[in-house]
Order: structure tokens, then C-alpha cells, then sequence
């Protein structure tokens, strides 16, 4: 059977923490006793590693890496890392905030062998209009930079072959603070098979959002200027990968 890892960077979700593991834990039934859950829990403030290490004594698969960076992508990395140096054969990533359905997760696992990536497409985001905003900034912006036309660049919520991602991760710079728009971009300026399937995205009903407006602004205008030299790449490289 296929090797699933469910990823899953998380900072100060001691409200979410235990719902959100009890939540997606079950998903790994059906798959190769080699699957995992793996959540990134580095810098935390609040009970969130406490809580982790209490729920591995009931959720074997459940692994913790602790040893992260503490922002968002640089945890996103080292955990895609983590799934393709242990063999998964496919990587699912979401959030630890609650804020996704694992509901939804089924209907593309059921897909996985049609394409390399299944992305989610939040369109209708229930987590503020300055957020899908953003979100609409970055797709222009891809469109502008790499010629890539996608829905939804960023969802934390996409099942993707780990091979696939091996092909872009380590392109990367491991302290890169938007990796999941990157290799949204690489998947498809790379014509990888990849669709985009609508899922529901909630409000936060717990705890606070470490990833706020202000900043979300200075990691897109650093973001400019990364995607030139990405782009320059592409180009030098267009034969790749």
C-alpha cells in the first residue's frame, strides 16, 4: 500500500492541537503501516509540544519535529524533507489551525494516481476579504513573473507524489518563507499533471493567527525579488527538470 505523510507546521495551537490531530489521524487507515502524521511544532509559547508529546502515548503514527525553524515555510520544507528521506510515496499538506475539512481529503486520495498534484482551491475563504485579496495578488503576480495561470497558489491543503516534490524542493533556500506558492509555480510551469479541486476553508475558531496582514506584506514584498532570481533559473534551465 501506498506510504502516506500528513504534514502539518504548527506555532501556539494549544486550542486546535488536539482536535486537529484527533480530526486527521484517522485518515491514515487504509494506508501502508508505514504512513505518518508529522506536525512541526518549533518555538511554540503555549502547551502545543506538551500536547503533542500526551496524544503520541494514544496515536503511534503521530511523529513531532522539533528541531524546525520556528516560521511557517522553513517548517514546511523541513517537513517535506522529512516525508521524501523516509520514503513516503505521497505528501499531504495542511494547517494545525482547524481551518480545513479532512472530509474533503478522500475524494484526492482517490485521484493521487491520475496526476502529481492535487491543490486546493479556497474560493470561497471564510478568513477575511484582505486575505483573498492577497491571495488574488499572488496569482497575478505568478502570471506576470512565470507565465502560470492557477486558482489558488498557496492552499494548505494539496496531496502531492513525493518524487514530484523532490524534483523543486531543494531549489529552495530551507529558510524560504513561501514555499507551497513555489512549488505550486514549478508544478505547473513545469506542465506536471496537477488540478485544482474547490475545498472549504474556515474561519479560525481558536487561537491567533501568527501570519497577519503587516507581515504577510513584507514576506510578498521580498517575494518580488526572490521570484526574479527563480526566475532567471527557470529560464537558464528550461530544459529541467
Amino acid at each position: 500500500m501506498d506510504i502516506l505523510y500528513i504534514v502539518m507546521p504548527a506555532y501556539n495551537e494549544e486550542a486546535n492541537i488536539e482536535g486537529t490531530v484527533q480530526e486527521w489521524y484517522p485518515l491514515l487507515e487504509g494506508k501502508s503501516r508505514n504512513s505518518r502524521l508529522v506536525i512541526a511544532d518549533s518555538g511554540s509559547t503555549d502547551s502545543t509540544h506538551e500536547i503533542l508529546l500526551r496524544l503520541q502515548k494514544d496515536y503511534p503514527a503521530l511523529e513531532i519535529l522539533s528541531d524546525t525553524e520556528r516560521q511557517h515555510g522553513p517548517k514546511v520544507i523541513a517537513l517535506y524533507d522529512y516525508a521524501i528521506r523516509h520514503q513516503a510515496d505521497y505528501i499531504f499538506q495542511t494547517d494545525s489551525d482547524g481551518q480545513t475539512a479532512p472530509q474533503e481529503f478522500p475524494l484526492f486520495w482517490k485521484n493521487r494516481r491520475k496526476y502529481q498534484g492535487i491543490f486546493g482551491w479556497r474560493e470561497g475563504r471564510e478568513d477575511g476579504r484582505s486575505r483573498v485579496l492577497v491571495e488574488k495578488m499572488v496569482c497575478l503576480l505568478l502570471q506576470l513573473y512565470f507565465g502560470v495561470r492557477v486558482p489558488d497558489a498557496n492552499a494548505p491543503f494539496r496531496l502531492m507524489r513525493a518524487d514530484a516534490v523532490a524534483k523543486y524542493l531543494y531549489r529552495l533556500p530551507p529558510d524560504y518563507n513561501i514555499p507551497n506558492i513555489m512549488l505550486t509555480t514549478y508544478f505547473s510551469f513545469y506542465n506536471e499533471r496537477i488540478t485544482f479541486r474547490k475545498i472549504t476553508f474556515r474561519p479560525r475558531h481558536a487561537g491567533t493567527n501568527s501570519m497577519n496582514i503587516p507581515r504577510i506584506l513584507r514576506i510578498g514584498l521580498k517575494a518580488m525579488g526572490d521570484f526574479r532570481v527563480f526566475k532567471k533559473g527557470m529560464k537558464e534551465c528550461a530544459g529541467c527538470p
